[in-house]
């Protein structure tokens, strides 16, 4: 069941295309990742999906609908949820009230949204009444994908969620990002760790100046040897 199409974005900013030409796609239920060299456009088709970069040509749709250029606040509302690589937390507000801040656009009570996401960070209901701010940069991720999670997403968007943490702290990323993905969440992420995102892949999209260079499986991805050579450092 397809999720998310974007085909022929062309997508910048004061009007210099980063993106040209670029198609992604995530299927039900699949972690899709995109890597690629430093500039080469991956955290800009992430933002251009969720309406924080605006797409020039090219169309995104979502469950069949097309969500081109629509504002961010509208694509949570129809249960996309992006985590920012950078500012990902309220670091004044506790565990909790970060928690509530992600459910503002739901209705009803967060109390059973809140249960779920400390069923998947069991260490955040310990530290519920911390401050964010004064967390590791673990816990802190987990604070900015438990908030998402408070959306009740079919799509969760990563931008680079184990920049700056430890190699422990990495695997154990991956492996909750592996167990969200087991509960029915589709997830798009872009990462630098290529060679482990791939391992933890479906699908995966190589880009470069903004294009698409490659795509396979994640598998498909580590075993060609031009990938290796080129992206992940032979």
């Amino acid at each position: 069941m397809s999720l998310l199409n974007a085909e022929g974005l062309y997508a910048g900013y004061g009007g210099v295309d980063i993106l040209r030409n670029t198609h992604l796609h995530v299927g039900a239920d699949e972690i899709v990742v995109i890597v690629g060299p430093n500039g080469a456009g991956k955290s800009t088709a992430m933002k251009a999906v969720f309406g924080l970069v605006p797409i020039r040509t090219g169309r995104v749709t979502y469950r069949g609908d097309d969500i081109t250029n629509h504002p961010p606040e509208q694509m949570v509302g129809r249960g996309i949820a992006y985590v920012p690589q950078e500012a990902n937390v309220f670091p004044s507000l506790s565990v909790v009230e970060n928690l509530e801040l992600g459910a503002y656009v739901l209705r009803g009570p967060n109390a059973p949204r809140m249960e779920k996401v400390f069923e998947i960070f069991p260490r955040l209901k310990e530290r519920r009444h911390q401050q964010a701010g004064v967390m590791s940069g673990g816990e802190r991720q987990m604070v900015a994908m438990g908030r998402a999670l408070m959306v009740e997403p079919s799509l969760l968007m990563l931008d680079e969620p184990t920049a700056g943490l430890s190699p422990r702290l990495i695997d154990e990323t991956f492996e909750r990002i592996k167990g969200i993905n087991q509960l029915g969440i589709g997830v798009l992420m872009v990462e630098q760790n290529a060679r482990q995102a791939l391992a933890a892949a479906d699908r995966g999209y190589v880009l470069a100046t903004g294009e698409n260079r490659y795509e396979d499986t994640g598998p498909g991805l580590l075993a060609n040897p031009e990938v290796a050579e080129m992206f992940l450092g032979g």
